[in-house]
C-alpha cells in the first residue's frame, strides 16, 4: 500500500512526454549557479566578480575599445563635476543681489566652463558608445569560441551527461549575454560616474546631503537585484522546459518527422502538449511579473520617502541659514542629476546582473569543461600495426549504477577482422568506443601495443582509427566535405576522393546529384538537396575509406543498404583486412561474420562466447541459436561454412 502511494506520487510529478525531465517545483531545484544564492549583500558581492569576468573578456577581445570606454566615461564624469560646480559658481554672483552687468560678467567664465564641460561630456559619451559597439560583438565571439573549444575537448561521456549538457545550454546563453552585459556595463559606468560626481558635489556643498541621496539609492538597488535574481532562478528552473518546447516545435515542422506526423495524425496530440507546456511557461512568467511588480512598488515607495526626506532636509538647512540660496540651488541640480543617473544606474544594473549571471554560468561551464577534458598520456604509438587488447574491462556511464560492460576480455591482432555480436543493449557499441579510446575504462585496461590507453597520446590513437557507424553525422555541407571530413587536409585530393567513392559506392551517389560532389546536402538551405538513407550510408562508408586508417570500426555499417549493396560492401571490407588493416565489425546480420577471424558474443555487458564461426556453431550456444534463427528465414539459400578469407573478399 505504501509503495503504491509512493508510486502514485511519483507518477504525479512526471510529464507524459518527457517523464521526470521537467523540473516544475522549487523544491526539486538543486543548488546550481550563483543566481540561486539568496540575499542582497551576496548579490552585491557577486557584481564585482561579474564585472571582472566581463572586463577580462573585453581586454582579450578588444583592449583598445575597452580602454577607450573607460577613458571616455572617466572624462565624462569629470565633465559632470565641472558642470555642477560651475553652476554653483554662476548662482553665487547672480543670487548675491539683483541682476547687473557686473554680476553677469562675473558669471561668464563659469557659463563658458559649463558649455565646454557639457560638450566634452557629450563627445565622450558618443565615443564610449562607439567603442562599445566594437567591443560587444568581439567579446561575444571570443566567449562562444572559448566555450566551443573546451566543449570539443571534453570526454565523450561528459557530452552525454544531461547535467553538463544543461550547463552548456546556460553557457551558450551566457555567450550571447556578454554583449548585453557590456552595453549595460557602459551604461552602469556612465550612471556611476555621474552619481559619484553628484555625490562629490553634495559633499562639498554640505556633508549631510550625501547620506540622504544614498538613502534614495538603496531601495531601488534592492528591488532591482531581487528581480534579476528571480528571473535568473526562473530561467534556470525552466531551461529543460524551454528546450522541450523547442523540440516539439522542431518535430512539428521537420521534414524528417513530417510523414509520420501526417500519416499517424500525431499533430493534434503534439500541438496539445505544446500548448500545455507553453501554458506552464506563461504561468511562470505571470508569477514572476507579479513578484517583480511587488518588489518595484516597495522599492519605489521607500525611495520616494527618502527623496522627500532629502528635499525636506535641504529646505530646513535653507530656512535655518545653514546653507545660502546659491548652495541650495546647486544642491537641487546635483540631486536631480544624481536621481537621473540613479534611474539609468538601476536599469543598467538590473539588466547587467540578470544577464551577467549567465556569463558566470559561461565561466563555470568553461572551468568544468577544462576539468572534464579528455585525459591523455604522452606516449606515442609505435609505427606500424599494433595489437589491441581488453583485460577485465568494465565501464559505467555517468549517473548509472549498473555497468554497461563488466569483466570483458578481447584480443584483436593486426590485420584481423573481429566481429562483436549480441542482442541490442548488450554493450557492443560501448566496447567498440572503449577499444577506440573514445571512452576510458571504469575498471580494467585497454592496451594498444601493450601500453594502457591512458598512458598513450590519445590523439595518436584517434589518428589510427576510422569510424563508420549506423548513426553517423549527416553534415549539412557539400557531398565532398561529407566524404572528406575525416581528413580535411586532403579534401581536394581527387585521387583519394575517387578511390573512396569507388570503394563505397559514393561515386554513384555524387553522379546522381545536380552539382556532383559540390552539391549541398541540406534541404533546409537554398540550393540544397536530400539523400535517401542508403545514399547517406554510402557517404558514411566512403568517409571511412577516405580516412584510410589502419583500424576501422564498422558499427552496423550497412543497415540501410539493399542485400546486393551489403554483400558488395562486406566483400570490400574483406579486402581492407587483406591489405593489413584491422577491422572491428558490429552487426546483427550474422551471415556477414561467418568468415571473420574471431567472433565475440556479448550479453548484458559480458562476453559469453568467443571463437570462429565453426567453433561457435559446434558449441551450439547462443551464437548458434541466433545464427539458425536468421538462417531459417532464408531456407532456400544454401549455407556454406567455408572460412577462406580470400573468398570473403571476392
Amino acid at each position: 500500500m505504501g509503495r503504491h502511494r509512493a508510486g502514485t506520487a511519483l507518477e504525479e510529478t512526471r510529464d507524459e512526454l518527457f517523464g521526470s525531465g521537467i523540473r516544475l517545483a522549487l523544491g526539486q531545484l538543486r543548488h546550481e549557479g550563483a543566481g540561486l544564492r539568496v540575499g542582497f549583500f551576496t548579490m552585491a558581492r557577486e557584481l564585482p566578480r561579474l564585472l571582472a569576468v566581463t572586463v577580462r573578456l573585453g581586454r582579450t577581445a578588444a583592449p583598445g575599445a575597452l580602454a577607450a570606454i573607460v577613458t571616455a566615461e572617466l572624462i565624462g564624469g569629470v565633465a559632470t563635476v565641472v558642470t555642477l560646480m560651475a553652476t554653483y559658481r554662476v548662482l553665487v554672483p547672480l543670487m548675491a543681489g539683483g541682476p547687473s552687468r557686473e554680476r553677469l560678467l562675473a558669471a561668464a567664465p563659469a557659463l563658458i566652463a559649463i558649455a565646454l564641460a557639457a560638450g566634452t561630456a557629450s563627445v565622450m559619451r558618443a565615443g564610449s558608445k562607439a567603442a562599445a559597439s566594437r567591443l560587444g560583438p568581439r567579446a561575444e565571439r571570443l566567449a562562444y569560441t572559448r566555450l566551443l573549444e573546451r566543449a570539443a575537448k571534453v570526454e565523450l561521456a561528459a557530452l552525454e551527461d544531461a547535467g553538463f549538457h544543461n550547463l552548456l545550454g546556460a553557457a551558450r546563453q551566457g555567450t550571447r549575454a556578454t554583449r548585453v552585459v557590456i552595453t549595460n556595463a557602459v551604461a552602469l559606468l556612465t550612471g556611476l560616474t555621474n552619481l559619484v560626481a553628484s555625490a562629490g558635489v553634495l559633499t562639498v556643498l554640505h556633508p549631510v546631503l550625501l547620506p540622504l541621496l544614498l538613502a534614495t539609492i538603496a531601495p531601488k538597488g534592492w528591488s532591482a537585484v531581487r528581480a534579476a535574481r528571480a528571473r535568473f532562478a526562473s530561467a534556470k528552473r525552466y531551461m529543460d522546459l524551454t528546450r522541450q518546447l523547442e523540440v516539439l516545435g522542431d518535430l512539428l515542422s521537420s521534414p524528417n518527422t513530417g510523414p509520420e506526423i501526417r500519416a499517424h495524425g500525431a499533430a493534434p496530440y503534439l500541438l496539445a502538449h505544446y500548448d500545455r507546456l507553453s501554458s506552464v511557461a506563461e504561468e511562470e512568467q505571470e508569477r514572476l511579473g507579479r513578484a517583480e511588480a511587488r518588489g518595484v512598488l516597495a522599492g519605489d515607495a521607500l525611495s520616494g520617502l527618502a527623496s522627500m526626506a532629502t528635499y525636506a532636509a535641504l529646505g530646513a538647512l535653507l530656512l535655518m541659514g545653514t546653507v545660502p540660496l546659491a548652495v541650495a540651488g546647486a544642491a537641487v541640480m546635483a540631486i536631480r542629476t544624481g536621481r537621473t543617473s540613479l534611474i539609468g544606474l538601476i536599469m543598467s544594473t538590473n539588466q547587467m546582473y540578470e544577464q551577467g549571471l549567465f556569463v558566470l554560468e559561461w565561466e563555470r561551464a568553461c572551468t568544468e569543461a577544462e576539468e572534464r577534458a579528455m585525459h591523455t598520456g604522452e606516449l606515442a604509438l609505435p609505427p606500424g600495426p599494433v595489437e589491441i587488447r581488453a583485460r577485465n574491462l568494465s565501464f559505467v556511464y555517468p549517473h548509472k549504477t549498473r555497468p554497461a560492460l563488466d569483466g570483458v576480455d578481447v584480443v584483436i591482432r593486426p590485420g584481423e577482422i573481429v566481429a562483436l555480436v549480441g542482442e541490442n543493449g548488450s554493450g557492443k557499441s560501448t566496447l567498440a568506443k572503449l577499444l577506440s579510446g573514445l571512452y576510458l575504462p571504469s575498471g580494467g585496461q585497454v592496451t594498444w601495443g601493450g601500453t594502457p590507453i591512458e598512458l598513450l597520446d590519445r590523439q595518436s590513437v584517434f589518428e589510427r582509427i576510422a569510424l563508420a557507424a549506423q548513426d553517423f553525422p549527416r553534415w549539412p555541407f557539400t557531398a565532398r566535405v561529407n566524404l572528406a571530413i575525416g581528413r580535411t587536409d586532403h579534401a581536394r585530393d581527387r585521387d583519394r576522393l575517387w578511390w573512396a567513392g569507388l570503394a563505397s559506392g559514393a561515386d554513384m551517389v555524387a553522379a546522381s546529384l545536380p552539382d556532383g560532389w559540390e552539391t549541398l546536402l541540406a534541404r533546409e538551405f537554398m540550393g540544397g538537396t536530400e539523400l535517401s538513407g542508403g545514399q547517406w550510408q554510402r557517404l558514411g562508408l566512403g568517409r571511412a575509406w577516405f580516412r584510410d586508417a589502419p583500424v576501422l570500426v564498422f558499427d552496423e555499417p550497412t543497415s540501410a543498404l539493399d542485400p546486393r549493396a551489403e554483400t558488395e560492401i562486406f566483400a570490400k571490407v574483406g579486402t581492407l583486412a587483406a591489405d593489413g588493416r584491422t577491422v572491428i565489425l558490429i552487426t546483427h546480420r550474422l551471415a556477414s561474420v561467418r568468415r571473420v577471424d574471431r567472433i565475440y558474443v556479448l550479453r548484458q555487458g559480458k562476453v559469453i562466447e568467443h571463437g570462429t564461426h565453426e567453433s561457435l556453431m559446434a558449441d551450439d550456444g547462443t551464437y548458434a541459436e541466433m545464427y539458425r534463427l536468421q538462417a531459417d528465414q532464408y531456407v532456400d539459400t544454401p549455407v556454406s561454412t567455408a572460412d577462406d578469407k580470400k573468398e570473403f573478399s571476392q
